[in-house]
């Protein structure tokens, strides 16, 4: 789009601007990096000489390497408009908010650029038919959404176990080039509805660090995490006798089978210190046991391999990667056995009900309650139908 400024009677018209180079100046291709392509090929195709190239390569050696160029990511190309249809500059997308621009000009010149970015305050809600993601989908918002959502919630809404009906309202920051989303910047407030209870997050900040609060000024992040991984379905529940697939008897199953494709990141609860990793000989295959405490210990079985030098004896941190799903020992198909003990006395991980940390402080309470207060109104107005 054009802009004008008046300058008395004078209307001075600022050109359309792309990449910061003005549009009417050339004749503008856009197009993508092919399969097998890098640089070198895409401006000999144009007529640009080898030692052009070269050139381009040894100065943009600081800014941005050349052989980084992938498949997928937008070029553009800006011709002279004579007939000689020279190329004059050429952009590479580096990503959604950087680019690489390089002037084919007597004297070459080769920049790593920035877009401006813009912020927009947006507001989503939706009721779950399927899952999360697809209800996300169905409105149309940022794909990020669904995962930022079930970030903040991990702690208090099971994921597993959503159902028709539950829904969300969301306050966000979305991040924008020109029109163009590029992502979420926060979630500033947010309400999930689950089983006909509703759960609040607030974003707030105090001492120089931020998180999410419910209404009572309590972190949304708990002792653990409400599943150990992302992206699966339970296929087998905690129970005293269940048939089992592969030895074809009834015993009990102290866990939860989630079912995921074999690789799917594995990750622990919480906070604790690996206390045995190896191969069990009672069919578990490869697995991890943390304690988390003097009461909790968790077990996660079946993986297909363990996380780059995880070892007994080590300290792991909540949501820290431990290893990916397999179907090592008695496994039918790829899944993760997930068992959590209580005082050595196995209990349902879906039942655990685990205390808040890091609450408001007091010096703070009544300023996070006058700011929950006043984004509630609007957040429990949002439409989620």
């Amino acid at each position: 789009e054009t802009s004008s400024t008046k300058c008395d009677s004078l209307v001075i018209v600022e050109p359309e601007l792309r990449y910061g180079l003005p549009v009417d100046s050339f004749i503008i291709e856009e197009n993508k990096v092919g399969r097998n392509e890098h640089l070198s090929s895409i401006l000999l195709r144009e007529g640009v000489s080898f030692a052009t190239i070269h050139t381009i390569a040894e100065k943009s050696k600081e800014s941005f390497d050349v052989r980084g160029i992938r498949r997928g990511h937008n070029y553009t190309l800006f011709f002279s408009t004579d007939t000689l249809r020279e190329l004059k500059h050429f952009v590479y997308d580096i990503d959604a908010t950087s680019y690489l621009r390089c002037s084919l000009s007597d004297s070459i010149a080769v920049a790593v650029e920035r877009h401006k970015v813009t912020f927009k305050r947006c507001e989503a809600g939706a009721t779950i038919t399927t899952c999360l993601w697809d209800a996300t989908q169905a409105k149309d918002l940022p794909p990020s959404l669904s995962l930022e959502l079930s970030d903040i919630f991990a702690w208090t809404v099971d994921f597993f176990g959503i159902e028709k009906g539950d829904n969300f309202r969301v306050i966000y920051t979305e991040r924008c080039v020109g029109d163009n989303s590029i992502g979420i910047e926060r979630i500033d407030a947010a309400v999930f509805t689950h089983h006909g209870k509703p759960f609040y997050a607030f974003f707030y900040e105090q001492d120089s660090t931020s998180s999410y609060f419910d209404l009572e000024g309590n972190s949304l992040r708990k002792v653990f995490l409400k599943a150990p991984l992302k992206y699966s379905r339970i296929s087998s529940r905690f129970t005293h006798s269940r048939l089992h697939p592969v030895l074809k008897i009834r015993r009990p199953h102290h866990g939860i089978d989630y079912a995921a494709p074999t690789g799917t990141p594995v990750y622990t609860i919480g906070d604790g210190r690996v206390i045995a990793k190896g191969w069990d000989k009672k069919g578990g295959g490869n697995y991890v046991k943390i304690r988390h405490n003097s009461v909790y210990t968790t077990v996660y079985m079946h993986l297909n391999n363990f996380a780059k030098g995880l070892k007994n004896g080590d300290m792991v941190k909540q949501g820290q990667l431990i290893g990916t799903v397999g179907r090592t020992g008695l496994a039918t198909g790829p899944h993760l056995d997930f068992r959590v003990y209580m005082n050595n006395q196995p209990i349902d991980p879906l039942k655990i009900e685990a205390p808040p940390v890091e609450p408001v402080n007091n010096d703070n309470i009544q300023d996070f309650i006058n700011y929950s207060d006043s984004i509630r109104g609007i957040l429990d107005a949002i439409n989620v139908e």
